[in-house]
Order: structure tokens, then C-alpha cells, then sequence
């Protein structure tokens, strides 16, 4: 009969336990920590127009995005994958945003076309591409990978120039792809209404450096170098500093659009 009591006793008091835990309310979500991605570097130089090159023009406007995201959330832990000009593999980028847990993960890039005539922004999230124009501009940046040692071990034998390889890859099972649209829309509308680029919109494809991100992550690419006109403003420090104005303000709107789903 004693047992029978104790026993009663135990389940009781569990009971009431995993009553209490089930009454505490959850821990809060905060966008603690980012990481600021500037395309290529080093031996990659990227594209490149008459007189700038990508890599040279991504690092100003990741460290200029930095500096401004610092200086207004001194709380946020800013990562980036690079702030010289270094080669940095495209897996040791994401790497670096898993291992510090991001919670943000922003990749900067300079477009090109054939024809110079096309300008704008376009922010891209990972998915599958809906036109060949999207496609090469994944397997433009996925080419960088060729340059690395063990990069078929590192990808699993991906080939960035085979437009099955982005298909199969893009429909990765992508658990953030919600927040990462919701963040891309908001550059965009930046771009649009506040910095007054000319935005393309947000697209899908591809991209190696998203699919390794565990975390909503979205890539940026701010003009065309193309674009005599564009390469011009991309290459001046007042354009470099609008543009990065405009990533700025679109993470404070997804951050505060994120932490206020608490209430």
C-alpha cells in the first residue's frame, strides 16, 4: 500500500511539473547575429566593368553595411566572411554562418550581362530558377567553386555548369525560405523606394553559398557592371554607401517585423 502511494506521489508531483513547464513562457526570438558576405576576392575577381571589379565593390559595401548595423544594434554580432581582399571558399562562408549560429545570412554581388544596356537590382533566394537568365547567374557565381581544392568532395561532385546540377540542388529542402523571401522583398523595396535603383525584383536559383546556410539567407546582387551608368555609381562611394543604406534598412525592418512577433 506504501509503494502504491509512493508511486502515486511521483506521478503526481510529474504531473505538476510538466504542468508548470508547459505554462512558462517561451524564450523570446532575437536576430542576435548576421553575417555580411562580400562575393568573391582574391585570386576571383568576379565580373567586372571598364574600370571596377566585383570583388573590390562588394567588400566596400559589406563593410560599409557592417559598420552602420554595429553602430545602430551595438547587441548584434556582426560576422564576415571576409574584410581584405582573400580568396574564401564558398563552403567556408556558409560554414562560418552555421558554426556562429547567424541568424541572418547577407551575400553581396556585381551582375553582368552581354547586352550594357540592362541595369538594376535583383536579390535572390534559394529555389528553383524560373528562366534561363536566373540560371546563369547561379551558375556564374556557383563557378567559383571550380577554383577551389576538393571541391567535388566539398559539394557532393556538383557541377556548376550542368543546368540539371541547379535544378536538383534548388529543390533542397529549404525550411527558411519564407523568412528569406520576406527579407529579400524588403531590399528590394529599399532599393525601389528609398535608395531609387531600379529593382528587378526578387528571383530564385541555385546558389551554393545559400544552399550550405542554415538560416534565412538571401543574395544581393547590387548592379550591373555591365552598365556604364551603373558600373559609375557602383564604383562611388556615395553610390556604395546608398546601397548599403538600403540593405541596412531593409534588416532593420526584418528585424523588427521578427522580434515583434513576441508580443
Amino acid at each position: 500500500m506504501e509503494n502504491k502511494i509512493v508511486r502515486v506521489s511521483i506521478l503526481s508531483l510529474f504531473i505538476v511539473l510538466c504542468s508548470f513547464t508547459r505554462l512558462e513562457k517561451p524564450s523570446f526570438y532575437r536576430v542576435r547575429a548576421i553575417v555580411i558576405d562580400a562575393g568573391h576576392g582574391g585570386k576571383d575577381p568576379g565580373t567586372h566593368g571598364k574600370i571596377a571589379r566585383e570583388k573590390d565593390i562588394t567588400l566596400k559595401v559589406a563593410l560599409e553595411l557592417g559598420r552602420t548595423i554595429k553602430e545602430n544594434y551595438p547587441n548584434v554580432k556582426v560576422y564576415y566572411t571576409r574584410m581584405t581582399d582573400k580568396f574564401v571558399e564558398l563552403y567556408d562562408r556558409a560554414d562560418l554562418a552555421n558554426r556562429n549560429h547567424a541568424d541572418l545570412f547577407i551575400s553581396i554581388h556585381c551582375n553582368a550581362n552581354p547586352s550594357g544596356n540592362i541595369s538594376g537590382t535583383e536579390t535572390y533566394t534559394m529555389g528553383l530558377h524560373t528562366s534561363q537568365g536566373n540560371l546563369e547567374v547561379a551558375k556564374r557565381e556557383n563557378s567559383v567553386i571550380l577554383l577551389e581544392e576538393d571541391h567535388e568532395e566539398n559539394y557532393g561532385g556538383f557541377d556548376p555548369d550542368s543546368p540539371m546540377a541547379h535544378i536538383l540542388m534548388a529543390n533542397y529542402q529549404n525550411a527558411y525560405l519564407t523568412n528569406s523571401l520576406r527579407f529579400a522583398a524588403k531590399v528590394e523595396g529599399q532599393f525601389k523606394e528609398r535608395v531609387g535603383r531600379k529593382s528587378r525584383g526578387v528571383k530564385q536559383a541555385g546558389f551554393v553559398v545559400l544552399w550550405k546556410s542554415a538560416m534565412p539567407s538571401a543574395l544581393v546582387e547590387i548592379g550591373f557592371l555591365s552598365n556604364k551608368e551603373e558600373e559609375k555609381y557602383l564604383n562611388s562611394k556615395s553610390g556604395q554607401s546608398f546601397i548599403a543604406s538600403g540593405i541596412y534598412r531593409a534588416f532593420r525592418e526584418y528585424k523588427e517585423e521578427m522580434e515583434s512577433l513576441n508580443d
